[in-house]
């Protein structure tokens, strides 16, 4: 059953914060540095977990802004924030141009197709000579879901003949090609970082009934199909796990990935 956007910001933050987003943001805590910046912008903040670890990194007197994806998530994030005591300043605003002395991107779950959008928004806001951090998932990533996804829509003639789970795999950007995009958006001094994260599950049945992937992977792949075909697809993909991995857990890697530069 598709989840409100309501259900999806509580799924968020009480699933998908601590099994999919610490993955990336651990990956930034370890490469990235904010100096003296007077004020930083965190784009796609969720409900604010790691908005707050960063107001507890950087110097009292930089100022946190952080753009939350919608209003049910900004609720969660300001709620937290009460509670914590932090001035981290959530919002849905749009921001000026050259406005930011750093600027942190979660992109981890923007859809592959919208990357090169989320580079060139994260340059708009920042300032020249402006730290830029984004976070995203690259190409060899989700391969062993995909693969037996295609064996699925090919069986149940579905997502035209697998092309759909194809589509899934080229989507996704290779390093390179992230780099290349960054350039284009006026990034300068890139560099990149990736972790490979391995994800493991019981089984089948404890796959496809996860939030990552029941509620917000799966809805973004196979956006081509009706609720009832995603639903069959879900049963037939545990299944198949199942008959092919027997008593053995099931695992998926991604390529975690933190592009940094400087706009120029």
């Amino acid at each position: 059953m598709t989840k409100t956007p309501r259900e999806l910001a509580f799924l968020r933050d009480l699933y998908i914060t601590d099994d999919w987003t610490k993955r990336f943001t651990e990956l930034a805590n370890e490469h990235v540095k904010f100096g003296d910046a007077e004020n930083l912008l965190y784009i796609n903040a969720g409900t604010g977990t790691h908005c707050f670890e960063i107001r507890e990194r950087v110097d009292d007197n930089t100022a946190v802004f952080a753009l939350c994806e919608d209003e049910h998530l900004l609720a969660i994030a300001q709620d937290k924030a009460v509670a914590v005591s932090s001035d981290v300043d959530f919002s849905t605003m749009h921001f000026e141009d050259d406005a930011f002395d750093a600027v942190i991107t979660d992109a981890s779950l923007v859809p592959p197709s919208d990357i090169d959008e989320t580079l060139r928004e994260s340059s708009r806001v920042a300032r020249i000579g402006a730290d830029i951090s984004v976070l995203t998932v690259t190409a060899g990533s989700f391969g062993e879901i995909f693969s037996l996804l295609w064996e699925v829509l090919l069986n149940e003639d579905l997502g035209e003949h697998g092309a759909v789970a194809e589509k899934m795999i080229s989507d996704l950007p290779s390093v390179s090609r992230l780099e290349d995009l960054a350039a284009k958006a006026g990034y300068v001094n890139i560099h990149t970082h990736t972790s490979n994260e391995v994800f493991e599950y019981e089984d089948g049945a404890a796959l496809i009934s996860s939030p990552l992937v029941a509620d917000l992977f799966m809805p973004q792949w196979l956006e081509s199909l009706s609720e009832d075909e995603v639903n069959n697809v879900l049963e037939k993909l545990g299944k198949l796990i199942d008959s092919e991995r027997g008593s053995m857990s099931f695992r998926f890697s991604v390529k975690a990935t933190l592009l940094t530069g400087e706009k120029s």
